[in-house]
């Protein structure tokens, strides 16, 4: 069984494109480091929260899919938390068979 997981997290409205691209930079880096594979972000842009988080009514949405161990998970969530550009985090965990697995990195 190979491990898929997503990863959406909500950075601030108010940053500049330049800041969203180093972000989204920062933790592809970082989950390369820890040993992720298939790496697929999608940017969803600047959308309107269901609630205010932290005095923010938007927020820019990111997704990011990928495969691999679970240890990857634990730095890239502390890094988030740590960071003040990220408002919220939420990260999946998704059993596929191998066969699923071959056919998303076949596709990326």
């Amino acid at each position: 069984m190979s491990t898929v997981y997503e990863t959406l997290y909500i950075l601030r409205p108010d940053l500049t494109d330049e800041q969203v691209e180093q972000a989204i930079a920062k933790y592809q880096n970082l989950l390369k480091e820890q040993g992720a594979d298939n790496i697929e972000i999608q940017n969803r842009g600047k959308r309107r929260l269901a609630y205010e988080i932290d005095r923010n009514r938007d927020g820019i949405y990111v997704q990011v899919n990928y495969t691999g161990p679970g240890k990857v998970i634990a730095p890239l969530e502390r890094a988030m938390r740590l960071s003040e550009d990220v408002i919220r985090y939420l990260t999946i965990k998704q059993e596929v068979s191998e066969d699923k697995a071959e056919e998303v990195a076949a596709t990326v």
